[in-house]
């Protein structure tokens, strides 16, 4: 007894302190809060439906309230059909510290649970097989003399897979203050609901279930779902579209069918004819290089068989020609300009005409795939589950080839400016500018209007093309994504695109702005209209354009300090897009890389692309270039810029950008390129080269088709990125190139034939 006394104080004392303890703990231990995450974030789920579902009913439609009730019912006896819409539903799973906005669930598996087709059977009252019509509406049939023996229980789903509704996927984007993370931030939900429910029900459901959480304060911005129809076949731009591709391609055909006939001709007439023996002077038919010369017994004439430079083999009257002759060449040439194979050749052609620097070709080509690699990455960070993967990757010192890529856009800048000085220059020296028989004044005017002309016309086509691909792709993607659109291209580009083929979109808001990418196209035709000017001075006034172009060159470098300055910009931590709508894409900032250009393209032509230079100022030239490029990539790591440093930097870092550029170009075109030459002016470029302006206009539709087509968002890795920009620059430059043999090379061909109509109208009335 003693014993069993003694042992019993024992527990007692044990059990004191073990109780005093365990207390303490409790007291002390954190709360289920501050154990799960998960718990704290799931303001949405089936359970918190159907608990809440009577305070719910009062703000739902009747055919909501009913479909809602037959889904909670399906869940509770764990149908098939039920737990997938539940399964394809959105939820917190991981990442929400990694930047993980995208709880989309699964829109393809949602709308796979009740293909339209597919049939169900319930057995109520009346057993009914309830069918979907092609709109997947249900359509009931009654079916008579249920088997006895076949298990029928009245109100009982026999067959489960396909839900007795049809469904739809909702994304919802949710303004989400959580008190349990101290953070508030707008994610992206998606959620599987019967299709009776329209967006504010859906909207009311995910509000009201949410209350039951004590941990977050929830917000419905936005509701998007299939019910918002979008009809391409209502679009007036889509049909547009349709009757300007079924044009292109009868031309395409027409074309390739009329230069496969010439060759065809060409090939089985190879002899040439005796009687025939006048010859003309290839310089003197528009370039065109005699083939040979076939005898016409029934005019009694001699016909001339020839093969265009341009345009490929035809058939051309003997010259002299008169008016009816030369307005059918001229018209055949038309028709050849649509030639598939003419364009093909062209594009892939490895030789360069005297007149062009083929260090150039290089130069664009790799500054078009640095820009893609740019978009690529802000397009897949911006569609990723883990957002904070990219304050990783920044600070990896070969990223800063990503976040400085603003200056493959001055290369384009640089050459653009380049090879206007440089052809204008030249073609003026050989005299082919024509005037019209006008001088002064009124021959510099129409110089100007001439060269507007003509490059509104050459870019003009492909481009008005591409902006109407943009605004229909971006619509649909606003209605069928389950992503939101990148910028409101869907709504801007339908009241605004005027602005874009003017050419002064940058001008206006960014966020007015239809095809953002194509502010370059803006600034660059601006750049053009400001050059033309000056090059136009410069025949005759030489001191005058380069004082103007140096009070240009420095007022831009004036006003970007300025605007860098009064908005504390600091280019080594600040996002390269930060101040878009104020430097990035302003004409007046970006206006020093093509002022350059024209300097360098002068420089060219007045030497003749012939200086001599020592070793010593080669060495030093190229030491200095490559210092300076490597440097405005690299060397803003881990720098701490002041505010005047960093509005000097923001001034002056394209126009340096720029003068290393022009180093390259003048060493490589006067001999003293080496190794670098032989990169930039490899053969293999040239293709790349030509079809760059294409791929510009459409790289960025590529990109977001890969991520407004995807069913969940990214995760992001090295390897992860790398082969997307792999993918996206193989597919831009394919489809680059069909576009640009089916609108860019007809165009150019086109123009090059009809500016050579009046000279060789004035040739064919004197010789009349």
């Amino acid at each position: 007894m003693a014993r069993i006394t003694a042992w019993l104080f024992v527990i007692a004392c044990v059990y004191r302190h073990v109780g005093v303890f365990a207390s303490e703990d409790i007291d002390n231990a954190p709360s289920d809060k501050a154990q799960s995450l998960a718990k704290a974030l799931d303001f949405y789920n089936t359970e918190l439906l159907a608990q809440n579902f009577p305070n719910i009913i009062k703000g739902l439609t009747g055919g909501c309230v009913e479909d809602v009730e037959k889904y909670i019912k399906g869940l509770k006896s764990t149908e098939s059909w039920a737990l997938k819409m539940d399964d394809a539903s959105g939820r917190y799973s991981t990442g929400w510290f990694w930047g993980n906005h995208f709880w989309t669930g699964s829109q393809s598996l949602c709308e796979n649970i009740a293909p339209k087709g597919g049939s169900f059977i319930t057995a109520n009252d009346t057993t009914a097989r309830v069918q979907r019509n092609v709109d997947g509406k249900p359509t009931t049939t009654k079916l008579n003399n249920p088997s006895a023996g076949s298990g029928y229980t009245p109100g009982k789903l026999l067959y489960t897979s396909i839900p007795p509704f049809s469904v739809s996927f909702f994304m919802l984007r949710v303004n989400l203050n959580s008190s349990f993370t101290s953070e508030e931030r707008i994610l992206h939900v998606g959620l599987c609901m019967p299709e009776t429910c329209n967006d504010d029900d859906v909207k009311f459901i995910l509000e009201e279930t949410s209350k039951l959480s004590k941990t977050i304060t929830l917000k419905v911005e936005a509701v998007r779902s299939p019910l918002h129809h979008y009809s391409l076949w209502n679009d007036t731009t889509f049909k547009i579209l349709c009757a300007v591709t079924a044009f292109v391609i009868m031309m395409l055909t027409v074309g390739t069918s009329y230069d496969l006939y010439l060759k065809h001709i060409e090939d089985s007439k190879r002899v040439l004819t005796i009687n025939c023996t006048t010859y003309t002077n290839p310089n003197k038919m528009n370039d065109r290089i005699l083939d040979m010369h076939i005898q016409d017994k029934t005019k009694n004439k001699c016909n001339l068989y020839v093969v265009n430079n341009n345009n490929g083999p035809e058939p051309m009257e003997s010259m002299p020609l008169g008016e009816e002759h030369l307005c059918l060449s001229i018209l055949k040439d038309l028709i050849l300009s649509f030639s598939v194979r003419i364009n093909m050749k062209h594009i892939c052609d490895r030789s360069v005409g005297s007149d062009t620097i083929s260090v150039i070709h290089g130069l664009k080509s790799i500054s078009m795939a640095w820009v893609i690699l740019g978009h690529t990455c802000l397009v897949a960070f911006k569609y990723s589950d883990n957002m904070e993967y990219r304050k990783v990757v920044q600070k990896e010192f070969l990223f800063q080839t990503v976040t400085n890529g603003a200056f493959s856009v001055d290369t384009f800048f640089f050459t653009s400016g380049l090879l206007v000085s440089f052809l204008y220059f030249r073609t003026n020296a050989k005299g082919k500018l024509d005037t019209l028989g006008q001088k002064g004044l009124l021959s510099g005017i129409f110089h100007f209007f001439g060269l507007i002309f003509y490059r509104f016309a050459r870019l003009t086509g492909p481009y008005l093309y591409v902006l109407g691909v943009v605004e229909v792709t971006m619509k649909w993607f606003n209605y069928n994504s389950i992503f939101e659109p990148p910028t409101m291209d869907h709504e801007n580009c339908p009241q605004y695109w005027w602005r874009n083929i003017l050419y002064i979109n940058t001008l206006f808001p960014v966020d007015q702005m239809c095809m953002l990418w194509s502010w370059y196209l803006s600034d660059d035709t601006q750049f053009y209209v400001v050059g033309a000017i000056m090059l136009i001075l410069a025949t005759s006034h030489f001191k005058s354009a380069a004082t103007l172009l140096a009070v240009f060159m420095f007022s831009s470098w004036g006003t970007t300090a300025y605007v860098a300055f009064i908005n504390s910009h600091l280019p080594s931590t600040d996002d390269p897009l930060a101040l878009f709508d104020k430097i990035y894409d302003k004409p007046y900032t970006r206006l020093g890389p093509y002022l350059i250009g024209m300097c360098a393209g002068w420089i060219l032509f007045k030497t003749n692309c012939r200086i001599k230079m020592s070793r010593w100022v080669v060495a030093i030239g190229w030491t200095l270039a490559s210092a300076c490029l490597l440097s405005l990539v690299y060397g803003l790591y881990e720098a701490d810029l002041s505010p005047v440093a960093g509005a000097a930097y923001s001034s002056l870092s394209h126009s340096a950008w720029a003068l290393g550029l022009a180093w390259i170009v003048i060493a490589c075109t006067t001999g003293y390129g080496g190794v670098a030459n032989s990169i930039l002016s490899a053969t293999i470029l040239y293709p790349f080269s030509r079809v760059t302006y294409c791929a510009y206009l459409l790289h960025p539709i590529v990109i977001r088709m890969m991520a407004m087509n995807m069913d969940s968002p990214l995760h992001l890795g090295k390897e992860v990125v790398v082969i997307l920009y792999l993918g996206q620059l193989v597919a831009s430059y394919a489809l680059g190139f069909i576009v640009s043999v089916s609108f860019e090379a007809p165009v150019v061909s086109m123009l090059r034939i009809l500016s050579r109509i009046q000279p060789k109208r004035k040739t064919n009335l004197q010789t009349t």
